[in-house]
């Protein structure tokens, strides 16, 4: 059987995504595989202490150097690596000195503040 060129599962680059948007604090889908959704974030300055009940998280950073203040300590987190926050632990996302590009992997239901709600809540993600 053969596929045709609109079906063919098609490359994503992530330069060209982060083109698109210049804001911070505002995933953006830009793909979705087993009920897990890949997302795009700017990030500048300190997010807000939260948690997620039910979902782990996957943040990868692709420039800057990201943060990730926990309770209990924190880790820096460098271009070309990544962090998985479990579920139900505390973090707090910083871009301390420059903004930080970042891919995250997490299951579609997650909403970005988790437990703490506010104003920085996004509910409805863009699809880029």
């Amino acid at each position: 059987m053969s596929q045709n060129a609109s079906t063919l599962p098609q490359t994503v680059s992530l330069q060209e995504k982060f083109a698109l948007f210049t804001d911070h604090w505002s995933p953006k889908i830009v793909g979705e595989l087993n009920g897990q959704q890949v997302k795009l974030a700017k990030i500048s300055g300190e997010f807000v202490w939260h948690a997620h009940e039910h979902e782990d998280e996957l943040f990868m950073v692709t420039r800057g150097q990201l943060k990730m203040r926990f309770r209990d300590g924190e880790q820096l987190i460098n271009v070309g690596e990544f962090i998985i926050v479990p579920r139900g632990v505390e973090h707090l996302p910083i871009a301390e000195t420059e903004e930080v590009w970042m891919l995250l992997f997490e299951p579609a239901s997650t909403v970005n503040t988790g437990t703490a709600g506010g104003e920085r809540t996004v509910s409805e993600l863009e699809r880029l």
